[in-house]
């Protein structure tokens, strides 16, 4: 234990030293090394998905079908990747100054936006988040200690060796700003959230019993926690439904069954009850999903994609109009996206009033809820949490701080 603790702290002293320099840097250095990233990212692509496979191969007997499709890394999927950098690095840079009033005694108020400094991320075995999160960090202007899940790190050490430190370099900036926890202990993400001077912030992303755990213990250490925990989709078909669409949405929603926008609940106006469900429930064994049908031996809102077992698995329920479909997904589900099937608009309008989580949708699968389709910029995550701040796909504009400056007037005495 000492030891992760060791290697943990001395991981975040590189990170915190290097910060000063990320913080000052130009927009234009800081976009040199996006691109200088997604050029490694392509350089280095074979080499990442063969070190991936392993990680795979060594997995399956462990992991669920939908954590293995979450680990997996294929050309495709780095292909995407370079083409997200490269997107995140034509943005607009995360603004130095949101304004300025003049206040009274001749006085000049101007609310600026600051790095955090540090910022800290743990989160599942996925390669890809890796490159999300360091980008956005760069992005920000903040460094970073990262500690991914076990079954990706050595993918993730690949990258972050082979791609980020060299990009870093290349622009001009520290290649110890972005740093990887090497330990696979899971005591690492404790130690990551036991150091307020060094990493006053940290980004919990995974299930919803261990962001919690995790951030019960960084609140007795004092340091600030973003958390991304629970996802699932939820689709209500409407009375008005075009069913031939309505199937066609849950086949879009479940492209990926190891990613919290996915359909989970399917909620199926009881006037359709008989003659949909034995369609959807086709469609689904059609896709190698198992329907879960009443009676339920689980909740409602259960998160399929983190069982082990039964992760293909849908759940189905019917109920009576839109507002109650929008009431259940607010008591019943995590709040992260719920989506209505319907012709009918007022129903529609109905929905999305009562519905208070962070995505909805009308005739829109919530596989959309996703920082780079809905803001063009890869997230940290999606947060859902019912308090001021950052809500929703969570970018490199929402990873700053306030600071009010109150200076003599420009021009003034």
């Amino acid at each position: 234990m000492h030891d992760v603790i060791e290697h943990t702290a001395r991981a975040a002293k590189l990170a915190r030293a290097a910060a000063p320099a990320l913080a000052a840097a130009d927009d234009e250095r800081l976009d040199t090394a996006l691109d200088a990233i997604a050029d490694g990212l392509e350089r280095a692509g074979d080499e990442l998905i063969e070190v991936s496979a392993e990680e795979v191969a060594a997995a399956e007997a462990t992991l669920s079908p939908a954590m293995i499709d979450r680990l997996r890394l294929d050309a495709d999927r780095v292909e995407g990747m370079v083409a997200q950098v490269r997107e995140l690095a034509t943005l607009a840079p995360a603004p130095r100054t949101a304004g300025r009033t003049t206040i009274d005694g001749g006085l000049e108020l101007e609310e600026r936006r600051i790095p955090v400094g540090v910022i800290g991320a743990n989160y599942e075995a996925r390669v890809n988040v890796t490159l999300d999160i360091s980008t956005q960090l760069v992005k920000s202007r903040n460094a970073g200690v990262l500690r991914t899940g076990a079954a990706a790190l050595r993918t993730a050490s690949q990258l972050m060796d082979r791609v980020v430190a060299p990009a870093l370099e290349r622009a001009g900036l520290p290649r110890e700003a972005i740093q990887l926890v090497r330990m696979p202990d899971r005591e690492a993400a404790h130690a990551l959230v036991s150091l307020p001077r060094l990493v006053p912030l940290v980004i919990l992303r995974g299930s919803g019993p261990t962001t919690a755990d995790l951030a019960a213990t960084a609140a007795r250490h004092g340091v600030r926690t973003l958390a991304h925990a629970e996802g699932g989709g939820v689709l209500y078909v409407d009375a008005s439904a075009d069913e031939a669409f309505a199937l066609e949405m849950i086949e879009r929603s479940l492209d990926r069954l190891g990613v919290c926008n996915r359909l989970n609940l399917l909620l199926v106006h009881a006037k359709l009850w008989e003659s949909f469900v034995p369609r959807a429930t086709e469609r689904l064994e059609r896709l190698g999903v198992a329907p879960s049908l009443p009676p339920h031996d689980h909740l409602l809102g259960y998160e399929w994609a983190g069982d082990f077992a039964r992760s293909a698995t849908v759940t189905i329920a019917p109920i009576e109009g839109a507002r109650q479909a929008a009431e259940l997904a607010n008591d019943e589900t995590s709040g992260l996206a719920a989506a209505i099937v319907a012709r009918d608009a007022e129903a529609a309008r109905e929905f999305l009033a009562a519905y208070r989580g962070t995505g909805g949708f009308w005739n829109a699968t919530t596989r959309l809820l996703d920082g780079f389709k809905l803001l063009r910029a890869p997230e940290t995550g999606i947060n859902i949490d019912a308090v001021p701040g950052p809500r929703g796909p969570v970018t490199y504009l929402d990873l700053h701080l306030r600071q009010f400056v109150i200076a003599p007037l420009r021009g003034g005495a």
